[in-house]
């Protein structure tokens, strides 16, 4: 019984630590060490120039949008370069652009996937600084001012804006899930910023400094995470900032957020593999302590801890009322869960399912993205999701 005891708190810890209890340790440290400053945006002759990269395979469906929100972005033309990349669409994207001056693209027959559009992109790149964005989001006016300010700073490698899921009042499950999910993890970034460096970017919105690009492998899932972290192990900040930031729309239907996030745990457990060497506190100090509680704990431990924890507190049951009160709490959430589910895809107003069920789908994908990875062989081609 003292084993399961163990069990149970262990894992309790680990759940409330990861979820609630680093945000606010975050949030403490940020305080203690110093107050934040802002950096002054620099005037338009001070402004560096930039590349901003938009992956496109047959984006057709929003590629008007997405070519009318880059023209109008407040930035110097002489200082802007837009570049398409849109290899192997065949829905007449590459047509289409070819009619809109002010415009560059990379295009050819074959698809190799977003990360080998990127490597192929930075190839023809000039600039000091390289913007990426999803075809799919619509970036805030002022969004690359606010991003170039941070690289007046040499230890700044990159820059990653934040994530805007666009909801209304009558969101399904879908989008008010991954809207407050993403309310929740910009805090967190923005605490991790503050502290040292985000442990992780964004690749709807996500810049770099040309000059220290590497390559990164073919099959790589998330390219935006593993060009990140490596700036980050060799000692350079990435930086968060909340004032430039990209909106889409939510996932279709929960289906094609499944797959999306499946997608995301498979990467997630591959780059944990190829990042490994990031755990060692001793070599990497605060970093280490950054990327274990905000991403090995969530990818790796609490999926696991999740399912130990309820099966340890139906063993305890008699030993105290802790245990009888944890238990029916938790009764409670999957209770909400549930009937989350059977909602999932309606148009909702009462949104005390949406956390609950939003949480379990997430842990549920890492399960099935576990396994995926395990079966091996990955590709850094996505399947295009829907879009509400």
């Amino acid at each position: 019984m003292e084993f399961i005891k163990i069990i149970f708190w262990l894992s309790f810890f680990l759940i409330f630590y990861a979820f609630i209890g680093y945000g606010i340790v975050a949030y403490l440290l940020v305080k203690i060490r110093k107050k934040f400053s802002e950096t002054a945006v620099p005037s338009d002759s001070e402004l560096p120039s930039l590349t901003l990269v938009i992956p496109a395979y047959n984006e057709m469906d929003c590629l008007a949008a997405k070519v009318e929100n880059s023209l109008s972005l407040l930035y110097p033309s002489d200082k802007i370069r837009i570049l398409f990349v849109v290899e192997g669409s065949t829905d007449g994207s590459t047509e289409y652009l070819n009619t809109i001056p002010g415009i560059d693209q990379i295009s050819g027959p074959t698809r190799r996937g977003k990360i080998e559009a990127i490597n192929m992109a930075m190839t023809s790149i000039t600039t000091p600084i390289v913007v990426f964005s999803d075809a799919n989001t619509q970036l805030n006016p002022e969004a690359l001012k606010m991003i170039v300010r941070h690289y007046q700073d040499p230890t700044v490698a990159a820059v990653a804006g934040e994530k805007r899921v666009l909801m209304n009042n009558e969101a399904k499950a879908t989008g008010a899930g991954e809207g407050i999910y993403w309310k929740y993890e910009s805090f967190l970034k923005k605490m991790d910023s503050q502290l040292q460096t985000i442990v992780g970017a964004a690749g709807e919105l996500f810049s770099i400094r040309t000059a220290l690009f590497e390559p990164v492998e073919a099959d790589t899932i998330l390219d935006d995470f593993m060009i990140s972290m490596r700036f980050a192990a060799q000692g350079y900040r990435v930086i968060y900032e909340p004032g430039a930031y990209a909106s889409e729309k939510p996932s279709f239907s929960m289906g094609d957020e499944k797959k999306r996030k499946v997608r995301i745990s498979e990467g997630g457990f591959q780059a944990m593999e190829r990042m490994k060497h990031v755990l060692n506190p001793f070599r990497y100090g605060l970093l280490t302590f950054q990327y274990i509680s905000h991403r090995v704990l969530r990818w790796a431990v609490t999926p696991f801890c999740l399912p130990l924890f309820f099966i340890a507190n139906f063993f305890l049951l008699g030993q105290h009322w802790v245990y009888e009160f944890l238990m029916a709490a938790q009764f409670g959430f999957y209770m909400l869960a549930f009937v989350g589910a059977i909602l999932s895809d309606s148009n909702l107003k009462i949104k005390v399912f949406f956390v609950p069920y939003y949480f379990c789908f997430m842990h549920y994908a890492v399960f099935l993205g576990f396994i995926k990875y395990l079966k091996g062989n990955p590709s850094g081609i996505w399947e295009k999701a829907r879009r509400a």
